[in-house]
């Protein structure tokens, strides 16, 4: 089955004969067809706020306006940020901002997504603070780690931070962090009460910094409603087929985990949204889907004989890239070396990624191939609508609430109260 749209998704490496059939496979995408009817029916009844919001313009106009002036302003932008507050504009920025730089008109970001105390002490050292600026965010405003790492950070430079420099996003309601905020004089935006942190991409939560760095926020929301629109007309059914896979896979045969494997350097931090995303919706009730993150060609050298050698018990989905960035051809006149010869750093890849794909087929293991024309703000939109559409149409399929996050509360409280004793 190949289903052509802004992703190229081939799921003919999800059949055999003796697992799942495309005659068997029917019972499964008519039930993953209904659900999908639920999840239309809501989004048009306004009840899916985290994908009603690309079809909205007043955010991304304010967005813009701060961008302007803070990519004049600033050399450095820190994020403090966890999970969803952090992942998705991680995502945005990986675009233009790499290993090996980033755009010469931007700022560069640092993004401080969790709480050693060395990273942070190492990050203050670093900057420069009048060219640096701070955005907080946290959509209830009680997460103990951002709120640590902001006071820390005012107890590091007292009265030096101005409070043009600072900007707190958080849910317009009574909170700790919201207070700190107020207290400080620092500019406060509204995080979307209706939407959770880990949907929270098409909102100002990813769109304000993936404009401060440089990225066309307006394309990615294009892309997410070109996307979205062509799934809810059923113009493609790719995340119905999609949520249709995973489910039949793990009440058939068992396959308790998905691994989402890019090809792509600039979608290892998609990789990690996806897996927050998957794992926080779908992890309820003592049901669940283990997400796994992984990324090619690195992972052919840690993961690979795990997936290939070990319990088959994976869905697999590989993120290929059609066309490659030019490079340097390779000469060489070591006969060993000769199947490099004349080859590029992308002629090498394209080969690797699909003698990945054709191996675990050969073995009998699940594999969807997503294929992109080329990585861009659209595409990526689109990627982030089908994930989100996908996850949704699974955890209904699984009989759970998407949305709510009921394990993970218990943590937060013991954590305040182990703190709470030592105070005292």
């Amino acid at each position: 089955m190949l289903n052509k749209s802004l992703l190229n998704i081939s799921t003919k490496g999800c059949f055999f004969k003796d697992k799942l059939t495309e005659e068997s496979f029917i019972s499964f995408q008519k039930k993953a067809s209904i659900s999908f009817s639920e999840i239309k029916a809501a989004y048009h009844n306004k009840k899916l706020p985290a994908l009603s919001i690309v079809s909205e313009k007043d955010h991304l106009e304010e967005c813009q306006r701060i961008a302007q002036t803070w990519k004049k302003r600033f050399k450095n932008i820190v994020l403090f940020g966890t999970g969803g507050s952090s992942l998705g504009a991680q995502t945005c920025i990986e675009l233009y901002q790499t290993r090996g730089g980033k755009p010469e008109d931007s700022p560069y970001f640092h993004f401080m997504d969790n709480i050693d105390p060395h990273t942070f002490t190492q990050l203050l050292k670093g900057l420069d603070l009048k060219t640096t600026g701070f955005l907080v965010i946290s959509k209830s405003g009680t997460t103990a780690e951002t709120l640590c790492q902001f006071l820390s950070l005012i107890s590091a430079f007292k009265n030096q931070l101005s409070q043009d420099q600072v900007i707190v996003i958080t849910e317009p309601k009574n909170s700790p962090l919201r207070r700190l905020a107020e207290q400080h004089q620092y500019q406060l935006l509204d995080h979307p009460s209706n939407i959770g942190g880990r949907f929270s991409i098409f909102s100002l939560v990813g769109m304000l910094p993936a404009l401060i760095a440089g990225i066309n926020a307006k394309e990615i929301l294009e892309g997410a409603k070109a996307y979205l629109t062509q799934e809810l007309e059923e113009i493609t059914q790719n995340s119905t087929q999609g949520a249709a896979l995973n489910y039949a896979y793990y009440q058939q045969f068992g396959c308790t985990q998905t691994v989402l494997m890019p090809y792509i350097d600039r979608l290892s931090a998609f990789a990690l949204w996806f897996r927050q995303l998957w794992a926080e919706s779908l992890g309820k009730e003592k049901r669940g889907i283990t997400p796994i993150n992984a990324l090619g060609t690195v992972d052919q050298h840690s993961q690979l004989q795990l997936y290939l050698g070990g319990p088959n018990d994976k869905f697999f989905t590989l993120i290929l890239l059609e066309t490659f960035t030019s490079s340097p051809q390779v000469i060489t006149s070591d006969s060993e070396l000769s199947y490099l010869h004349h080859h590029t750093l992308g002629d090498l890849m394209k080969a690797e990624q699909e003698a990945t794909a054709a191996t675990l087929i050969r073995q009998g293991c699940p594999t969807r191939i997503i294929t992109l024309n080329q990585l861009n703000e659209r595409t990526l939109g689109a990627l982030f609508t089908h994930y989100m559409l996908e996850t949704i149409i699974t955890a209904n399929l699984l009989e759970i609430d998407a949305f709510d996050q009921p394990a993970v509360e218990e943590g937060k409280i013991l954590t305040r109260e182990y703190l709470s004793r030592k105070a005292s």
